[in-house]
């Protein structure tokens, strides 16, 4: 191919049009002259190869359909259970109503004394003791729990009631809640089975439109490589709109960003995939291709968009450069791809700047106090809160249980004044109407301020503390900046969250939180919410119902109405039990908190919490009451619980387990 024509090649294929008609009709006229008629055999290869290629994108652009009917059923899902909820709200709290009025005498008592297994005490705070496992015995007790079968083992029952026979639905939704064990070699965590499954049919969609009537053939490759990388765009904005910190599918769906993050990692890696194919593709196809076809050099460029995927695991403080760079790669490799650019390019503008920049960030003055363990950090701040405004929905309008915000310390230099930390809020949540829920959390601050309203006696006042563990960079850079600074001036990105795990366990009777070490962090503030926030349920309900309060009466529905809060702690050492003030804890006690916190486990072992989670859940099942489950800590803990929560389920007892992990 001579000079002249180079060009207009590398146009060609840089529109990936090699196939229009005045290419073709370029290569007969240079071989065959304008007069020769074609040969029958090249033009019906070049319209079978030109029928793979619109059969490919016609099909492709369907792919959106498909994503929007999935959306369609987990929003009717979530809607469901809503529904649900709020019927099982209305049938719990005139339960509720009649025993009070057909009670002759209430007896009100901060707790109710329950039995306990050996390893803690009657008390409604107390100590795991005499079924820790010793340090030594960790891994051997590890290793026999990963060789535990799914149902127990034959002499074990973990059915509760021999009368009790689940149902096909609760058999399959304790088969999904099931977590496997590690992957060997790779020490791989595995999600649930209902989450591997989820993601699997996900895959499994894409592995359909990528084969369907797709030509595998060495000289029809060039279709193959082009419906990979039309499947690549069209999972673009999806990439995007999974990122997003502010995104429709936490109303749509009840799951937020974070819990939404493993379909983000697998759509990432599965453009990577589709990225090779498309590359590797385009490759072989220049070894199978008619030599008529297209002579001359091929233009490799036209893999850029695909082959920058490579780089997409390194998404710190790279990724935004690289995804920037290759949104306008694609935009001039491929002009179709041009509208899917713009999507994923608005969700990324409107998420990163508009909502992050402009309307979720606030700058605050914070107190820094190194806690006795010398190895975290309690960041304090508290401000009157301020309405939530279509311009201003920010951390200064307050936040949820389990909502965590993105910390930025500029104080620490230049290169952290450009990174973001999630950290989940330690301190209980505060209240629209100024109660004490959001002011008492205050005392775990350094100043142990009591006050229990703004300085105006009647504007709500927020406090928010953040247990922050200090390990390398950004955390251990923090904690020596703590030693010697008292104050600094932060920047908060948020809240972010979701209310899912609140409304699972508001819908049932008995809660168990299970905290492994700064877990805590994220059951306290549900176990202020659940025992001492009780607005929410009287707005539900219209009905007064103080919550932690047992009301015994003559009748059975005064004992069903009251909730049963568990709290089972697991700390490392003795020190960690300053991450929350004791006085907070005896509130919360006060108020019907059962709580047992485990003996350090350095000195101790870990104690049997499978054990305790199994009795209570017997103890609920026994008086006919709904259990629901909520942990929070590593992934051993998480997977022993669900596992727990898994089997119960199995022997026919009514319980839902959510686990509050974040996902990165």
């Amino acid at each position: 191919m001579d000079a002249t024509q180079t060009p207009r090649w590398l146009r060609e294929a840089l529109h990936s049009s090699i196939l229009q008609e005045d290419v073709v009709t370029a290569s007969h006229e240079k071989h065959g002259g304008g007069t020769t008629p074609p040969d029958p055999a090249r033009l019906a290869y070049l319209r079978q190869l030109i029928a793979a290629l619109l059969e490919g994108r016609r099909l492709s652009a369907t792919y959106k359909y498909v994503l929007l009917a999935i959306l369609a059923i987990l929003t009717a899902c979530h809607l469901r259970e809503k529904l649900v909820a709020a019927a099982w709200w209305r049938a719990r709290f005139s339960r509720q109503r009649a025993g009070c009025s057909n009670t002759t005498t209430i007896t009100v008592s901060s707790h109710r004394p329950c039995q306990q297994t050996a390893a803690s005490s009657s008390s409604s705070r107390s100590t795991i003791q005499g079924t820790a496992t010793p340090p030594e015995a960790g891994k051997d007790e590890e290793a026999e729990g990963e060789r535990r079968p799914l149902l127990g083992y034959p002499h074990e029952s973990t059915a509760l009631s021999p009368s009790s026979r689940p149902g096909p639905l609760t058999l399959v939704s304790s088969l999904l809640a099931y977590q496997p064990r590690r992957v060997p070699f790779i020490n791989k965590t595995l999600p649930s089975n209902g989450t591997s499954l989820f993601v699997l049919c996900f895959l499994g969609i894409n592995v359909f439109f990528q084969f369907y009537h797709a030509p595998l053939v060495g000289n029809l490759l060039f279709a193959f490589a082009d419906r990979a990388g039309c499947m690549f765009v069209v999972n673009l904005p999806l990439l995007y709109l999974l990122a997003a910190k502010n995104q429709p599918l936490k109303h749509l769906t009840g799951q937020s960003y974070e819990a939404l993050n493993i379909l983000h990692r697998r759509v990432g890696e599965l453009l990577c995939l589709l990225a090779a194919v498309h590359f590797g593709g385009m490759i072989a196809f220049q070894f199978f291709k008619p030599e008529w076809l297209m002579r001359g050099t091929f233009w490799t460029s036209c893999s850029i968009a695909s082959v920058r995927q490579r780089w997409y695991e390194l998404f710190l403080a790279s990724h935004v450069l690289l995804q920037s760079t290759a949104l306008v790669f694609l935009w001039l490799h491929y002009h179709t791809a041009r509208p899917y650019v713009t999507a994923a390019l608005a969700i990324f503008a409107v998420d990163r700047l508009v909502w992050r920049l402009l309307i979720k960030q606030a700058t605050l003055s914070a107190d820094l106090t190194v806690l006795p363990d010398g190895d975290t950090i309690l960041l304090s701040a508290n401000w009157d809160m301020a309405p939530a405004t279509a311009l201003q929905r920010g951390i200064k309008a307050g936040w949820k249980p389990t909502d965590h915000v993105f910390l930025t310390v500029p104080a620490l230099g230049r290169t952290h004044a450009l990174q973001t930390h999630p950290f989940t809020i330690a301190s209980a949540a505060p209240s629209s109407t100024g109660s004490s829920s959001s002011s008492s959390s205050s005392s775990s601050s350094n100043s142990g301020n009591e006050a229990r309203r703004g300085a105006a006696g009647d504007t709500p006042h927020a406090w928010l503390n953040l247990l922050i563990c200090a390990h390398s960079g950004f955390t251990r850079d923090l904690l020596h900046y703590a030693h010697r600074h008292k104050t600094a001036s932060v920047r908060l990105d948020g809240p972010y969250g979701s209310s899912h795990a609140m409304d699972t366990l508001r819908s049932g009777d008995d809660v168990i939180l299970v905290a492994g070490g700064s877990g805590i962090a994220v059951t306290f503030p549900l176990a202020w919410a659940l025992l001492k926030d009780h607005h929410e349920e009287e707005e539900r309900s219209r009905v007064v119902a103080p919550a932690g309060l047992l009301l015994e009466s003559g009748g059975d529905e005064g004992k069903d109405a009251a909730r049963r809060v568990r709290l089972l702690w697991i700390i490392h050492s003795d020190e960690h039990r300053y991450w929350v003030p004791g006085s907070l804890l005896d509130d919360l006690v006060a108020a019907g908190l059962h709580l047992v916190v485990s003996r350090p486990t350095a000195i101790a072992g870990r104690p049997d919490v499978q054990g305790h989670v199994q009795s209570w859940i017997r103890e609920a099942d026994a008086d006919g009451r709904q259990t629901r489950v909520l942990v929070s800590g590593p992934d051993g803990l998480n997977r022993d619980v669900r596992n727990t929560c898994s089997q119960a389920m199995w022997g026919g007892s009514d319980v839902r387990v959510v686990v509050e992990k974040l996902g990165w």
